[in-house]
């Protein structure tokens, strides 16, 4: 089980995760939306796509842009259609 967590909360947890680049993709089902603030942050990669960032909401401290989607994935990374990644700080382990 792969579990992404932030100042002591489960972000995230799944068996199902996908690793591109070294990031783990967990399902979007996995993933406490009750956390998550949408973004409105977009950065472009040359062959995945553009990505959508959350900001994560923990006891009210603020990760921001720490998670990222890719809303329509090129052809080339559809194997992350709906999954999110972390990073700024998310233990991913």
């Amino acid at each position: 089980m792969t579990r992404a967590t932030w100042n002591g909360t489960t972000i995230a947890e799944s068996d199902d995760t996908v690793i591109v680049e070294g990031n783990h993709y967990f399902p979007a089902d996995s993933v406490d939306r009750s956390l998550l603030r949408e973004s409105d942050t977009h950065t472009v990669c040359p062959w995945k796509g553009t990505a959508s960032y959350y900001t994560l909401v923990v006891d009210g401290a603020e990760n921001v842009d720490a998670a990222w989607y890719y809303p329509e994935p090129k052809d080339a990374a559809r194997q992350i259609a709906g999954r999110v990644a972390f990073w700024r700080g998310v233990t991913v382990e």
